[in-house]
């Protein structure tokens, strides 16, 4: 029993002899010893540029893929600026008689119409006003029949001529005043035909001289107001303007009619329009930049005078190829896709005498066939290097350093992992 083993472990031996001298032949690209590490380590210093990865593999970190688009892309500055209303579209609200606040119907952010009440004065003085409006409109009629006597008395030679110019002198002055207190009592809001001595009024009425927004408040119920102390400020949005402030390097590119897209600090989430239409001819104090006026379009809401914002000017619209942000890779200073492609590695051999292809994953069995490489579904893509232009709305525009072919299907998202993968096996992985 004990020869059959010696007998059996001496067969085994040779076969195993037999087969490595075999398969190991000199030459066969199978080196030995310190020639076979040496050629190791120079076939993983190349750089591998093809990823071969499983459906499982793709599916495990979410790959997705995609095309290069053709986007109409804009070249853009970006800029600080501050919105702002033009005083002719800002307007003080006050009374034009001095008094005491009784009702004030608005406040900040109301919207308002040019003529609308927005508070009430009160003041004795407004009936005295319109007391001697009735006195004078009485004198005014007594003085017609005055004169009117004269002119009959002197056309029968039984008057005389003195008391005639008198009584057309105390007519005319009469009606000056009746004229200069009409006039003040229209100012106050009052129509002068619905004054009587039942219907004398002691509140005036404030309105706005302008439709639009109450941006500030500066009196209250009870304070005292004259014609220097305004009681509220209402400010027009409709022709709100975008002050932007642009460097002197960067003004050559700006142009009469440029879009901008704008946001402002307190809230980046809201986008908004404007368009240039005027551009400053000095600079802005010690600066070195010069105001870029812009007028805000399309939707205001939210926007108020005097808010900080930050614009991207549009220089121009180009139609070019682009990708999605995130379908570009950084490594060593360099940017890349990933592109799908039939392509497959250079074939080489591992320590045990397998053929690999550069990019192929593969595994080392100990079975019946060890020599024989694993087949595996796999999808291979090819790393591209590209150069990037600009970036708009989440796209940006590339130029491939090699010609991706047309409709050709790049990764456009979990690039990185792949470039992990060729970083980290040189392509292939055990």
């Amino acid at each position: 029993m004990k020869v059959n083993k010696h007998i059996f472990y001496a067969l085994s031996v040779a076969f195993m002899l037999s087969s490595c001298g075999q398969q190991h032949r000199e030459g066969d690209g199978h080196a030995h010893g310190a020639s076979s590490a040496q050629q190791g380590e120079e076939s993983h210093e190349e750089v591998a540029s093809i990823a071969s990865l499983t459906a499982a593999q793709i599916a495990a970190v979410d790959i997705q893929l995609g095309t290069v688009e053709q986007k109409s892309l804009t070249n853009m500055i970006k800029v600080n600026g501050v919105l702002s209303v033009p005083n002719n579209n800002k307007a003080n609200a006050a009374s034009l008689y001095g008094g005491v606040i009784k009702t004030m119907p608005v406040q900040v952010g109301d919207r308002v119409k040019k003529g609308q009440v927005i508070a009430t004065v009160s003041n004795p003085q407004f009936i005295q006003v319109q007391e001697e409006y009735l006195t004078v409109s009485s004198q005014i009629v007594l003085a017609e029949q005055e004169l009117q006597r004269q002119q009959e008395l002197n056309a029968g030679n039984a008057g005389t001529r003195k008391n005639l110019e008198t009584a057309s002198s105390t007519l005319s002055t009469l009606r000056t005043r009746r004229a200069s207190l009409q006039q003040q009592i229209q100012l106050m809001g009052i129509s002068p035909a619905s004054i009587s001595n039942g219907n004398l009024r002691a509140n005036l009425v404030v309105t706005s001289p302008i439709s639009g927004t109450i941006s500030n408040v500066f009196a209250k119920i009870g304070s005292y107001v004259d014609v220097s102390s305004p009681v509220l400020e209402v400010v027009d949005n409709s022709l709100l303007h975008l002050d932007l402030q642009v460097f002197e390097k960067d003004l050559p590119q700006i142009k009469v009619g440029q879009f901008v897209d704008f946001t402002v600090t307190n809230n980046p989430a809201n986008r908004f329009s404007a368009k240039v239409f005027s551009i400053g001819a000095s600079f802005e104090g010690d600066s070195k930049s010069v105001a870029v006026h812009c007028m805000v379009m399309g939707n205001k809401d939210g926007l108020i005078d005097g808010m900080n914002t930050v614009g991207m000017i549009s220089l121009y619209h180009k139609t070019v190829p682009a990708v999605p942000n995130e379908a570009i890779v950084e490594a060593d200073g360099k940017f890349y896709v990933f592109v799908q492609t039939d392509k497959e590695g250079e074939e080489h051999h591992d320590e045990e005498g397998h053929d690999h292809r550069e990019g192929e994953e593969h595994t080392h069995s100990h079975e019946n066939n060890p020599g024989e490489k694993k087949k595996n579904n796999t999808i291979n893509f090819e790393k591209i290097e590209v150069v990037k232009g600009v970036s708009e709305m989440g796209y940006t525009a590339i130029t491939a350093v090699e010609d991706i072919p047309a409709g050709a299907k790049i990764v456009v998202r979990g690039g990185f992992f792949i470039n992990a993968k060729l970083s980290n096996t040189g392509g292939h992985a055990h």
